[in-house]
């Protein structure tokens, strides 16, 4: 499915306004000293930065030609260029001639002033008898022909306002060409968007930002009776709007009381969930909203059903004297009607020489975003629109908690993740779950918070490997399956490192560590590990089970799996430090040698890794960095030997009798050593459907298998109930009604001891040539897990068919990851059993029917009442004969062999 989602319009308009401002405080670099300096102007600031001062001034007069209140200008000022203006700065304005002309004013027993242009004749009329006067004083200073709002014809005027009228909350300036061009299907003159003041008489302009085209366009209401009174009149007219609001809010508080009550959002206990990242203020509060059916479409038919209910019923009356926190219905931009919470009131206002009512900041609660709306647009939501939980929350990513604020930090989770949709690990449910993301819609699955962690990386400390560069005293850390290796270069990086781990050596010694331990784990976290005696920085990869890990050791490379236990938190004195130093471990594999090889032969790696590891230090030469793998192509030599190629070490392997016979060095390579024949997910599906044919006569097997196989060593058999008595079971595996496996639900928690011990005991022993023999038993690595099996048989190209002991299942896998099954992991009686449904006839089950039975019962806790046992040896070939009951209904208790009985029923009419 399509995992990136063009932003919905309705999103647009705040997205614009928020990555404007985003811009403009990463562009200022010190915010608290610029508002010191602003505080300071009386005092003498710099020339540069009262210059600054007064051309913001003029800017916002320009912007506001019929005037603005000195008493409004500190907010107006801190909303445009987000620092604060000093009151000092308010008294200097009278001796700014040349900035402004300041006309002082009484509002009721205050004084408060009008700024306008600089010489520029406020339209003040000296009584009642002057009004022309006054009008003729505003007109004599013309602006230049060339950007008068005159100079555009009164139909292209008509036009743009027909379109603004369509738009009651505003347009994005930048969108109006494309809708102009599409209603008219003429071109719009791009040149306005750079002087957006030629539009001014038709519609209000209110600029967002210092750029000429971020703006957003209201259409200007009709002109009242009162456009012509004078300014003091206007004043008198507004405080008296004011207090009259103002009176009837205090009045009417009580009549619409805020009882509205809506469930709280649900996090799925099960399944994957996914989300759409909508906005984020910092990574403690980033804004989400679930994408799933039945989210997306239960707000989708809400939505539709609010615009049914307020476009239709003539009843609904406009919300009245509402307050902060209160929820709404909101008619938004495209005829849409939302659901919004109250987050900010605005006393009434004059703006563009009309009196403006009340303003809300609202929130949308099932968007995130907020916005300015008139007052004319707010209604009383109804209580039919209340069932439906809000469907934008607030989240943290986890691993960022303590670095939340970096606007480094920001900036990078912000460029990933807003308007993207991402698989969700839920770490935490709380108020604000801690989650991890993840974005999938690649070949991998890429962890968004590891990833974005990484632009705390101090780049002074990276090392960059350079082609036919030189490199001595090169150690090698690690050596993969594959041929490929992690060296150590020496480099400021490495060297700083080592100190940083020293302090944590130092610190740990008078600080008991176990209060460190981890007790959250997550892919992608960073912590440290006790190795060979010294801390060292891992990230966590795989999370087995609650006490066991798989780890990659950042400096080294190295991949292990250990205990949960042993990991430790980094001290948060030292945690910045620690993260800044990026991984000093570098991928290399060895150049001239066969690419494409795949996997080597146990034997092949053993040679490699006595080969490079046993040396203390190396010399190195880079022949290419392959930037898309990540990984540099590099000869080592010997600290003698340097530069001599044919002594270098990949010579040496070339030319090694091993190497001579490529059988021997790779699983993918057939015994003619001519072609390469690697085993696909393809070709084991294949041989999957082979053995599918195989298990119809597993039994036949078995049988085969017990005659050879010797019982010593071999654990005891699995004690079950007996006949008629009940048994809880878990159903690991069912292919149809005939042939399923069971485990003891008792005996689960033992296996997955066992399994653990498993993992952490063949994690840290060297693998080596393990001795293949049918029928014999083996510890197997099946997909980052190891298990006790059987070997039914030995494959082409280095692969195995084996049969898992504990869970009923048939795999495949290759000769390298199956290891000798010590004794102490064949205490434990083999888990899996094979059974067959009593209470139905034996027969072939159709394909339908082996889906119903696999539907009700595979992966699912059952009771079952034994009815025959068909004893054996061995206990994979022993098999039993039961019922399955569902308990799981609080009423009913379902016989799985009725329901099949049933359904067979069914089948054979529809034949």
């Amino acid at each position: 499915s399509e995992k990136r989602l063009t932003v919905p319009p309705r999103f647009q308009k705040e997205l614009q306004v928020h990555l404007s401002r985003s811009s403009s405080i990463d562009s200022n670099d010190n915010l608290n000293t610029s508002t010191a300096e602003t505080q300071s102007v009386a005092s003498g600031p710099s020339d540069a930065h009262v210059n600054e001062v007064q051309s913001r001034i003029k800017e916002i007069l320009s912007k506001c030609s019929s005037g603005v209140w000195v008493s409004k200008m500190p907010q107006i000022y801190r909303e445009m260029y987000w620092e604060e203006l000093s009151t000092t700065v308010l008294c200097q304005l009278e001796n700014w001639p040349h900035v402004c002309t300041v006309e002082k004013v009484h509002r009721g027993d205050q004084m408060d002033g009008l700024l306008y242009p600089a010489k520029k004749i406020p339209p003040i009329a000296k009584s009642d008898t002057e009004p022309e006067k006054a009008s003729q004083n505003v007109t004599s200073s013309k602006p230049n022909t060339e950007t008068t709002p005159t100079s555009l014809t009164s139909d292209f005027k008509q036009k743009v306002v027909n379109i603004l009228l369509k738009y009651s909350s505003g347009l994005w300036a930048n969108a109006l060409p494309k809708l102009y061009q599409d209603t008219y299907q003429v071109k719009f003159p791009e040149d306005i968007l750079n002087n957006l003041e030629l539009l001014s008489d038709v519609c209000v302009v209110d600029y967002v930002s210092e750029a000429p085209r971020k703006a957003i366009l209201y259409a200007k209401p009709q002109r009242r009776v009162d456009e012509n009174l004078n300014v003091t009149e206007k004043v008198q007219r507004h405080d008296g709007v004011k207090a009259t609001a103002e009176q009837q809010y205090e009045e009417s508080k009580d009549q619409y009381p805020e009882n509205i009550t809506v469930p709280p959002l649900i996090i799925p206990s099960e399944g994957s969930v996914s989300v759409m990242v909508l906005e984020l203020k910092n990574t403690n509060e980033v804004l989400i909203r679930q994408v799933c059916k039945d989210y997306s479409s239960a707000q989708e038919q809400m939505e539709d059903d609010m615009k049914a209910y307020y476009s239709q019923n003539s009843t609904v009356s406009l919300a009245q004297s509402l307050s902060v926190e209160q929820l709404v219905a909101v008619h938004a931009e495209e005829d849409a009607w939302l659901r919004a919470r109250i987050i900010s009131l605005e006393d009434n206002r004059i703006k563009a020489e009309i009196i403006l009512g009340f303003r809300y900041i609202v929130c949308y609660v099932d968007h995130g975003f907020s916005e300015f709306v008139e007052s004319n647009s707010v209604y009383k939501l109804q209580k039919q629109f209340h069932s439906l939980p809000f469907q934008a929350a607030k989240c943290k990513l986890a691993g960022l908690e303590v670095f939340c604020d970096d606007p480094v930090l920001v900036k990078a989770v912000e460029s990933q993740t807003c308007s993207k949709i991402f698989a969700v690990e839920i770490l935490e449910k709380s108020d604000i779950p801690l989650l991890v993301l993840y974005d999938t819609s690649g070949e991998d699955d890429i962890n968004i918070n590891a990833t974005c962690l990484k632009a705390l990386f101090d780049k002074s400390l990276e090392l960059h490997l350079q082609a036919d560069a030189l490199y001595k005293n090169v150690r090698v850390t690690s050596v993969f399956s594959d041929g490929s290796l992690y060296c150590q270069v020496p480099s400021k990086g490495l060297s700083r490192l080592s100190e940083i781990l020293q302090k944590l050596e130092d610190y740990f010694h008078y600080k008991q560590s176990p209060e460190f331990n981890v007790s959250l784990p997550f892919c992608g976290k960073i912590c440290l590990f006790p190795s060979k005696g010294k801390w060292a920085r891992v990230e966590i990869r795989i999370i087995h089970t609650r006490r066991a890990l798989d780890v990659q050791f950042l400096d080294t490379g190295t991949v292990a799996t250990v205990k949960v236990s042993e990991l430790r938190e980094i001290p948060p004195q030292f945690l910045r430090e620690v993260i800044a130093i990026p991984p000093q471990a570098i991928k290399c594999c060895l150049a001239d040698l066969p690419p494409n090889t795949g996997m080597w032969t146990p034997d092949a790696v053993l040679w490699l890794r006595d080969t490079v590891m046993n040396c203390p230090e190396f010399s190195m030469k880079v022949v290419k960095q392959d930037a898309s793998k990540a990984i540099a192509h590099i000869y080592l030599f010997a600290p003698e030997n340097f530069p001599d190629m044919d002594h270098s070490i990949n010579r040496k392997i070339k030319n090694a009798d091993l190497w001579k016979h490529q059988k021997d060095v790779f699983l993918s390579v057939t015994p003619s050593g001519t072609t390469s024949t690697k085993v696909t997910s393809d070709a084991v599906s294949a041989l999957r459907l082979t053995s599918g044919r195989l298990e119809k006569s597993f039994s036949d097997t078995s049988r085969e298998l017990s005659s050879a196989v010797s019982t010593i060593d071999m654990p005891p058999p699995l004690p079950l109930s007996k006949t008629g008595e009940l048994m809880d079971v878990y159903v690991s595996v069912a292919c149809h009604p005939g042939h399923f496996i069971l485990q003891p639900w008792k005996e689960l928690h033992n296996l997955e001891a066992l399994m653990e011990e498993m993992i952490l005991y063949y994690s840290r022993v060297e693998e080596k040539p393990v001795n293949i023999e049918k029928t014999k038993l083996y510890a197997a690595k099946i997909e980052n897990q190891w298990y006790r099996v059987i070997i039914k048989g030995i494959l082409r190209n280095g692969f195995l068919s084996v049969y898992e002991l504990d869970y009923g299942k048939h795999e495949f896998v290759s000769i390298e990851k199956v290891q000798p099954l010590m004794d102490t992991f064949r205490k434990l009686p083999f888990q899996a059993i094979t059974a067959q449904l009593a209470g139905v006839k034996s027969q072939q089950w159709s394909e339908e029917a082996s889906i119903v039975f696999r539907n009700l019962v595979e992966k699912k806790p059952l009771v079952a009442r034994i009815e025959a046992v068909t004893e054996s040896t061995n206990s994979w070939d022993r098999k039993i004969v039961t019922f399955l009951v569902d308990t799981s209904l609080p009423d009913t208790d379902i016989w799985i062999h009725d329901f099949m009985s049933q359904s067979l029923v069914e089948f054979s009419k529809d034949g």
